[in-house]
């Protein structure tokens, strides 16, 4: 069965994962067609410059729940086999959802994750940026209010699903797993050229002379092979 995705995003008080604290979560399930959205008691002042951001005061989160409560909450709307999706989930959101359930004395569930950003400069390389709003543009999605969790996560829904087409979720994770190929020389003589043109007697001297066996070198054997510029060994 396939897992189905979750689109999601945090605010915070701050960047400082372990010290700021989340006090937004939202999430939308295109295949159940629900959304989630919570504030979050962050049990300290937001300071004016994270209000400045996300134009979330003190006042909005009082009453809110709790950060604990919050994320039973989210572990309920996520139920099942899900990947959750975020823009720069790896080094923002994950980070901070996994920091707070650590605080609170609670497990992570086994999630599987992606960062759509990740996604976005590995196979949007012909665009000069790749955060939401210039993607936001560039595929012509209304405007949305940047900074809240709600609008930025289905703002992000559109834009993946553009950027994806009809590709499975087990093959989207397939190929932002893959470890990019070497597509030009790393060194020697030949430096920077393209390793299509790599003369066949240089790859077999260095054949020869024991670099292609180099732990640090299998992926340049390999490609090299796959190029027909060597055997397979």
């Amino acid at each position: 069965m396939s897992k189905r995705p979750i689109y999601y995003d945090t605010e915070t008080t701050g960047i400082k994962i372990g010290k700021d604290r989340i006090v937004e979560i939202a999430a939308f399930d295109p295949e159940q067609n629900r959304t989630f959205c919570t504030f979050v008691d962050p049990e300290c002042l937001i300071p004016p410059e994270a209000t400045a951001i996300t134009h979330i005061t003190d006042e909005m989160v009082k009453g809110a729940p709790k950060i604990g409560e919050a994320l039973k909450m989210f572990i309920a709307f996520c139920e099942g086999e899900t990947v959750l999706i975020a823009h720069n989930n790896d080094s923002f959101d994950q980070p901070f959802m996994a920091a707070e359930f650590e605080r609170v004395g609670m497990a992570v569930p086994k999630w599987t994750f992606l960062d759509s950003l990740k996604w976005a400069r590995k196979y949007r390389r012909d665009l000069p940026k790749h955060n939401l709003q210039f993607l936001r543009e560039t595929y012509g999605i209304a405007v949305n209010s940047a900074h809240r969790a709600l609008d930025d996560v289905m703002v992000l829904y559109q834009i993946f699903s553009r950027m994806v087409d009809d590709l499975s979720m087990k093959k989207i994770l397939d190929l932002l797993s893959e470890t990019p190929g070497i597509v030009r020389m790393p060194f020697g003589k030949h430096s920077g050229k393209p390793l299509s043109e790599i003369p066949r007697d240089y790859v077999s001297w260095l054949k020869e002379q024991g670099a292609l066996d180099k732990k640090e070198n299998a992926n340049l054997k390999q490609t090299f092979i796959s190029l027909g510029l060597l055997e397979g060994a």
